[in-house]
């Protein structure tokens, strides 16, 4: 599957989509499909700050527990309570149903450093082998 052409990636497994000063963060398909079945999202509060490159959640599947990362620097502004009730929503629709949260950015250029579809996808191939 080719990433979707109107986000952002980084080199953790998040996708980026940019809205105005906002953010909306979700894991991309390469990142659930090697998790396997998600079994709990574990997510920011709104209000909470978040840093670019640390961690802001957990999600767990069968296989593991793994770290989300934030992309950017910034407040969190809302959070997907319907992926935090069924989490297997990321595994059904990474992209659309399952964003995670929604981030107000407070430093636009870390957003210049995230990857574009076709790097992104270069880049997953390369560390799914």
């Amino acid at each position: 599957m080719s990433s979707p052409a109107n986000l952002k990636y980084t080199k953790t497994h998040e996708w980026v989509r940019i809205d105005g000063d906002t953010v909306v963060v979700g894991i991309t398909d390469h990142a659930q499909g090697e998790l396997g079945d998600i079994t709990y999202l574990e997510l920011p509060e709104i209000g909470d700050s978040v840093s670019a490159d640390a961690p802001l959640g957990v999600v767990e599947s069968v296989k593991a527990a793994s770290d989300v990362y934030s992309p950017v620097d910034g407040e969190v502004v809302e959070r997907n309570e319907d992926a935090i009730a069924s989490p297997e929503l990321v595994n059904s629709s990474p992209y659309d149903a399952a964003w995670l949260i929604k981030i107000r950015v407070s430093d636009r250029d870390k957003l210049d450093a995230l990857m574009g579809p076709a790097q992104y996808d270069e880049f997953a191939g390369e560390s799914s082998h």
